[in-house]
């Protein structure tokens, strides 16, 4: 088993922070702290008047507070990213999916019948020339989407978009908004058939959303902002995943390669072999290179590929990188200078140049393990936030802390649960959100001091 060295002080935050009639998911109220919906509000896509409900006192802090949140046989358990403290414990029944909400505090749980909230408890306000940062008990607010089959949750540049397998329902709305009770979907739609499928909302008001059947998935369609479609694709079998690159290009996987969506054009990329299915990615907004896994053999019952995809969007070319070991739908990440990253089997984070397309260094963290049969299993899996990769895993019951930059692990941790998957909240402002007036009167002196922490 890999050693647990003793933590050091965490680095400096670099967060950064018509298709068919419309039939919205619902905005539920009054779910219990256990995440158990009680009340549902009228079919608008608006949320309703949430019960009252126990609030946490917050306390102010030094600085920004990341946190991570991982899943396990029976609720979602959060720590601190720098400590790996655990600072609360959540139970929610079921197999339940991490998703980020996009405003640096929440998140969206994929659970039975909904996209419930989670309050990760930390988050900073705004003051002038500085902010303020606070932590509390993290919580389930009164606060969930209804779905049928909750899918994908797309976060991008202020946008999150929620996609409801089960009935092909889009809908769209402000990050920033995400827990306020009068917040209104920004946009709604539904497919033409429910499928499991994706959307992705760009800064434009451009919307990539794929195309597909309960049976079999096709391409994609992109609408603009009034919703007039603009282009689409009936190239791409097998549709699943996505990742925005630099520049705002979409990169959505297929059985036989990916399309690259900039602007209003659609570009197939072909796969160098009659199969070879990418079905998950990792973008960057610093880099214009995807990373995605690649698998070549159509009659596997479960592959494990050796070979990673790296899909160019400025030149809709795809280069494959050979690595050491094989890896699993939960081991691609990005680092800050948009390095690509892969958790291998061989135990080992593997850092790869996207650019250049080759294998720069191999940093152990785990020991050696196997990809389990049943996708839902619990395997090590890899989370990146502020310039560390967070690895778990799960034979041991532990999580690993590792620098990305000179591939030192510094802190471990056992936790009390299992884990299974992975993900957190930076606990930032965003950084135009430092630019916003200082109207506070109690903050007036403040304001004028050279203090800025973030």
């Amino acid at each position: 088993m890999t050693p647990m060295p003793s933590p050091r002080p965490r680095p400096r935050s670099r967060s950064r922070a018509a298709l068919g009639l419309a039939v919205p998911l619902l905005l539920l109220a009054g779910c219990a702290s256990g995440g158990t919906a009680t009340q549902s509000g009228p079919d608008t896509g608006t949320p309703t008047e949430a019960a009252p409900s126990a609030t946490p006192r917050p306390s102010e802090a030094a600085t920004v507070t990341p946190r991570l949140a991982l899943t396990y046989d029976g609720g979602v358990l959060v720590l601190d990213a720098t400590s790996l403290e655990t600072v609360g414990d959540l139970e929610l029944p079921g197999f339940n999916r991490l998703n980020g909400a996009g405003d640096g505090r929440h998140l969206l749980v994929s659970t039975a019948g909904r996209f419930q909230l989670l309050d990760a408890g930390t988050w900073s306000e705004p003051h002038g020339d500085h902010a303020h940062h606070y932590t509390q008990a993290p919580t389930f607010p009164d606060v969930a989407w209804e779905a049928e089959k909750p899918g994908h949750v797309v976060v991008h540049d202020g946008r999150t978009v929620l996609f409801d397998d089960g009935t092909g329902d889009v809908v769209a709305f402000d990050s920033a908004a995400v827990a306020e009770s009068e917040h209104r979907a920004l946009r709604e739609l539904t497919t033409p058939s429910a499928h499991h499928g994706v959307a992705v909302e760009l800064a434009d008001g451009t919307l990539v959303v794929s195309e597909g059947t309960e049976d079999e998935r096709t391409g994609t369609r992109v609408l603009d902002a009034n919703g007039r479609t603009v282009a689409s694709s009936d190239d791409c079998p097998g549709v699943h995943g996505e990742a925005v690159a630099a520049d705002d290009a979409v990169v959505i996987g297929c059985e036989d390669g990916a399309l690259v969506h900039v602007g209003a054009t659609i570009t197939k990329v072909s796969s160098p072999d009659p199969y070879g299915r990418i079905g998950n990615q990792a973008g960057s907004d610093v880099s214009p290179v995807v990373l995605g896994d690649y698998k070549s053999d159509p009659d596997a019952d479960l592959e494990r590929p050796t070979r990673v995809s790296l899909i160019d969007t400025r030149t809709a070319g795809l280069a494959l990188v050979d690595l050491p070991a094989s890896y699993s739908f939960r081991s691609l990440g990005r680092g800050d200078a948009g390095e690509a990253l892969v958790l291998g089997t061989d135990g080992a984070l593997h850092v790869i140049d996207p650019e250049a397309g080759t294998l720069v260094r191999s940093i152990p963290v785990v020991d050696a393990w196997e990809e389990p049969d049943d996708w839902q299993s619990p395997r090590p899996t890899l989370f990146v936030l502020d310039g560390s990769a967070y690895v778990t895993d799960p034979s041991t019951d532990t999580l690993h802390a590792v620098d990305i930059e000179t591939g030192e692990i510094w802190n471990s941790v056992r936790l009390p649960v299992t884990p299974n998957e992975l993900t957190g909240v930076t606990g930032d402002v965003p950084a135009d959100d430092h630019d916003h007036a200082h109207d506070d009167p109690a903050h007036e002196d403040e304001a004028d001091e050279d203090v800025h922490q973030d």
